[in-house]
């Protein structure tokens, strides 16, 4: 992100995006929306009769600095096409996009690669690893794009192979490597410039489940390391749940719902959204900011205090004043009282939905 840039600007800013595939699309897209009174759905209805494919429906969204921002949902529902749009690789049809209050669609080819090559990383579900190359090699040569030294390139790959535990496997080829040691060298070469904003399309799917919790696991560890600006793509709720800061959830080009973890599974927009929760252990995901009343200044003292806090999950807290019966304070980071739960809520909140 720049130094210039206002502490409340969005990393990323995405208005009534568009992506229509088909000749003509930017021709037949206004004349749809106003056939349709600007209705999107009877609009997209209307391309599709023409023979167009709406991919992404006015989206808008906002990514915040440091923002580890989830989009999902099932295959064909425009998850990757919107990252692809945000990215640049393929041209948006009508919209706005911003990084870092740049807008980037009126950018040229030469300002593009600049930006990839300085503040965009990307990685893919597919490793795209120089099978000639060495791991050293593969995540340094981002760097020797940017005509860095070799001291320094090389010093600057060993830094992120050990971010990211390859230590030890630097002179390891590719075919030498397992799946998960692969993506590792794929999240390393992108981390190796350093990048402001960072795109993974479903980096992890490929894995086995094992492999893809562990991966899971580290790159937590990682983000919360380098806080960086982040759209990641996934199928999987589970994986949504378990990374995200905020999570997008679309459906046929448009967005559903756009919520918090404990927001998506709490509190779902539609049926929609409802099924794909319906089966996540709500009590390891939801956290206790989304259950929490607000604190009466007049009532008395909780005659109990078991050391609840904002970041706990619905199961550790139910665990920890399970056997109390009356509202107990909840506290916030400084450790100051932010809210009352009452035990009973807690249960209640875990209820599995018919």
């Amino acid at each position: 992100m720049t130094d210039t840039a206002p502490p409340d600007q969005p990393a990323i800013r995405c208005r009534d995006v568009w992506q229509v595939f088909g000749t003509g699309a930017a021709k037949c897209l206004p004349d749809a929306l106003d056939r349709a009174g600007g209705d999107v759905r009877q609009a997209a209805q209307i391309l599709r009769d023409d023979g167009l494919v709406p991919a992404v429906q006015n989206v808008s969204f906002d990514v915040k600095r440091g923002e580890l921002f989830v989009i999902m949902g099932l295959s064909g529902s425009g998850k990757s096409t919107i990252l692809r749009c945000i990215s640049r690789l393929i041209d948006v049809t009508a919209g706005q996009i911003e990084i870092d209050g740049e807008d980037i669609l009126t950018a040229s080819k030469a300002r593009m690669t600049q930006l990839r090559r300085r503040k965009l990383g990307m990685v893919f579900q597919h490793f795209g690893l120089f099978p000639h190359m060495s791991v050293l090699q593969n995540v340094a040569f981002p760097l020797k794009m940017q005509r860095q030294g070799r001291a320094e390139r090389l010093r600057r790959a060993q830094e992120v192979i050990d971010l990211v535990g390859l230590k030890g496997r630097e002179g390891a080829y590719p075919r030498q490597l397992s799946g998960g040691q692969r993506q590792r060298v794929g999240i390393a070469r992108s981390l190796a410039v350093n990048p402001d904003v960072w795109f993974l399309d479903e980096p992890f799917s490929a894995l086995d489940p094992l492999i893809r919790r562990q991966l899971q696991d580290e790159f937590i560890d990682i983000q919360a390391r380098l806080r960086k600006s982040i759209v990641f793509i996934t199928h999987d709720i589970a994986e949504a749940l378990k990374i995200a800061d905020r999570i997008a959830i679309m459906r046929d080009g448009q967005i559903v719902q756009i919520g918090t973890p404990s927001q998506i599974v709490l509190e779902p927009a539609d049926d929609y959204v409802r099924d794909f929760t319906r089966d996540v252990a709500k009590g390891r995901h939801a956290r206790l900011s989304s259950v929490l009343r607000p604190v009466d200044p007049d009532a008395p003292p909780a005659p109990d205090d078991p050391g609840l806090t904002v970041d706990m999950t619905l199961d550790e807290a139910l665990n920890a004043c399970m056997l109390l019966y009356q509202p107990v304070p909840v506290r916030g980071r400084d450790g100051q009282i932010v809210g009352m739960i009452d035990p009973a809520d807690l249960a209640n909140a875990l209820q599995v939905d018919p």
